[in-house]
């Protein structure tokens, strides 16, 4: 039987049905181990921080689960498609498709179907869901597991917080909300217009802006230079609390929108941080594309039946899979040490491995 058309029919119904199938199987098995392993390890740390079960179950994994599951989507995909394609091609069932008259390419049609709805829930996940599980996830990582406030260590903070507008910061406590030794300077047209300084500026959350102490304020703007100082003087700028709270886990947290809005004002201000925002805009994108080339790579290596059974592809499936993974981990290096730019060393393990999954299908039984 030729299959000239796109239509989804019995066969590809068949398909789709075990690889979804399997696939939320698998699923379901790995989570429940995890979260068994996870409360064991993290058990002493819920009863000394006396952490409610409604914050565990709630809190934590229920925003646990979407995380860790698109996180290694790539070995749940390449697992679910090396274990049940090794069974059709076990029965023999593979091979009486191709003896129907099923090209292997035509062959390939319900599969990618399948990877196109796993990618899909992926980049939903990513992109709205994800976000606001890891904001509760980390809030209660912080207080329940890591057990300690976050402090800023940061030295000899630079940003320019507008266009000819730069901020210096010696330090920043988070203890009392302070930053200390604090300049803003205004530029135009490369020449200094005004400098404010201060000992120290508190963070003042009823009016969203800083107080700053024994201050000194320099307008260079005529041609006679104009002094004011005074004890205290309340201000309000693009600056605010959140930028010395924000880690490089902070990005997790945000939208698509959100943090996009975050990479513009970084590259604004020259924030170094910039490159996390960067690595996880892009993996947002990887991660469910990656689903198509693994696909790939899964049919090509297990529609062959071996004498050995589905064990010898389980293996390479899973040796292959976590590679990948650490390949997406190792490349996000490139970026951080400016080796290469953040979309191609995010892009690369999928430009690589679509180059072994076109080779493998090129060697695969047809």
């Amino acid at each position: 039987m030729k299959l000239n058309t796109f239509r989804i029919r019995i066969l590809d119904r068949y398909i789709i049905k075990k690889f979804i199938g399997t696939f939320f199987v698998a699923l379901l098995l790995i989570i429940i181990i995890v979260i068994i392993f996870d409360i064991s390890e993290k058990i002493d740390d819920f009863v000394d921080k006396e952490a409610t079960l409604r914050a565990i179950v709630f809190d934590y994994y229920l925003n646990f689960i979407p995380y860790f599951v698109n996180m290694f989507s790539p070995l749940f995909v390449f697992i679910t498609v090396i274990f049940f394609t090794s069974k059709l091609a076990g029965n023999s069932e593979i091979i009486a498709m191709l003896s129907g008259g099923v090209s292997f390419g035509r062959l390939m049609y319900p599969y990618f179907i399948s990877a196109l709805f796993i990618a899909m829930m992926s980049l939903s996940l990513n992109l709205f869901i994800i976000p606001r599980a890891n904001e509760k996830r980390i809030a209660f990582e912080e207080k329940y597991i890591k057990g300690q406030k976050y402090y800023n260590t940061n030295r000899n903070i630079h940003y320019q917080i507008s266009p000819g507008e730069f901020v210096y910061v010696e330090s920043f406590s988070t203890w009392t909300n302070t930053a200390y030794k604090f300049t803003l300077e205004s530029i135009r047209d490369s020449h200094l217009t005004s400098k404010l300084t201060a000992e120290s500026a508190v963070w003042d959350s009823t009016t969203g802006g800083w107080r700053l102490k024994n201050y000194s304020l320099r307008d260079y703007s005529t041609s006679q230079q104009k002094v004011v100082s005074g004890r205290q003087l309340d201000t309000v700028i693009s600056l605010t609390l959140d930028d010395f709270y924000r880690r490089e886990n902070t990005v997790e947290t945000l939208t698509y929108k959100e943090l996009d809005d975050l990479i513009a004002m970084q590259r604004m201000r020259g924030d170094s941080m910039v490159k996390y925002s960067l690595i996880e805009k892009h993996t947002r994108f990887v991660m469910p594309f990656s689903a198509f080339i693994l696909t790939l790579i899964g049919v090509s290596l297990s529609s062959k039946k071996r004498r050995g059974g589905i064990g010898l592809n389980l293996g390479v499936g899973i040796a292959l899979s976590f590679s990948y993974i650490l390949f997406l981990r190792f490349s996000q290096m490139f970026v951080i040490t400016d080796t290469l730019p953040p979309w191609l060393a995010m892009w690369l393990p999928n430009m690589l491995y679509a180059i072994v999954a076109a080779v493998l299908y090129r060697l695969a039984p047809k």
